[in-house]
């Protein structure tokens, strides 16, 4: 009868313990809905990442590729839309190809398209990387309005086939940065461009538009945003203020959000990298 006391509060104990460690806070997963959450595992984790040549903010002329590549690795997307990239530049390396650096320093396909020739020779543009080969790809020339009168942009656009042989038609743009009639200018025809796709679409890339700007508004007809309420923003990187940066897939395509995440790193460049993760229907 002495030892009853000391194994009563013994077994309280043991049960006092088990249910602390029951008691773990679930998971944030998207698209939950209930009690328990659903947990989504996304086919593709696609990310846009406006590289500023791979030039360092706070590091002057300097060109980092290991620090872009860097922040690709550690956040392990399929595929990358990336803007501002240069070839054979001058200011950059005229034996550096950028695109193709940062496809051997991640393992992963590359593929560019000049926007325009630079002032100090070589090129200047957008590029893709896809951890998945590239079946198929083609750059389509984004115009200023006559109008207006700018730079030209352009659009590049891969097709991959996932693991499981369904293939996805990913877009990379990057548009002009100092006018709302260009972009509105190229913004249609990137969507008259996608429109004729037949297979799964996502688009990505910076957009130097506002999510309440007109730009939006025009792809938001026809794409849905990985962010839909409250995009964090994206520019600058140090102390950002802006979201210009965007991941968008069409929205007929029944694809659903998995994760949406900025990727916090303000040593690289001047924009935060955008990652998500989508599953398709």
């Amino acid at each position: 009868m002495g030892k009853s006391p000391v194994i009563f509060l013994l077994g309280v104990l043991l049960v006092f313990f088990a249910c602390k460690e029951d008691q773990q806070p679930e998971p944030d997963v998207p698209n939950g809905t209930g009690n328990t959450p659903e947990v989504i595992i996304p086919d593709l984790r696609v990310m846009t990442f406006n590289i500023h040549l791979a030039n360092p903010p706070s590091a002057g002329t300097k060109r980092d590729l290991p620090a872009i590549a860097r922040i690709i690795n550690t956040a392990n997307p399929d595929v990358v839309a990336l803007q501002e990239v240069d070839r054979y530049t001058q200011r950059s390396g005229m034996n550096v190809h950028q695109a193709k650096e940062l496809g051997k320093l991640t393992n992963m396909h590359s593929f560019y398209v000049k926007a325009m020739d630079v002032f100090n020779g070589g090129e200047y543009g957008i590029a893709i990387l896809s951890r998945f080969p590239i079946l198929d790809s083609v750059g389509y020339e984004l115009p200023a309005d006559p109008k207006v009168g700018g730079e030209m942009r352009k659009l590049a656009v891969v097709r991959i086939a996932l693991p499981d042989g369904r293939e996805v038609v990913f877009a990379g743009t990057h548009l002009d940065h100092k006018s709302e009639e260009n972009r509105l200018y190229q913004g249609k025809r990137i969507l008259d461009i996608l429109k004729r796709e037949k297979r799964p679409v996502v688009l990505a890339g910076d957009f130097n538009a506002l999510p309440s700007s007109l730009t939006l508004n025009l792809f938001d007809g026809y794409l849905t945003r990985t962010c839909q309420h409250n995009c964090s923003p994206t520019f600058p990187a140090h102390n950002p203020k802006s979201a210009i940066d965007f991941i968008m897939y069409r929205t007929t395509d029944k694809v659903r959000v998995a994760s949406h995440a900025i990727v916090l790193d303000s040593y690289a460049s001047d924009h935060l990298p955008v990652i998500a993760g989508l599953k398709f229907n």
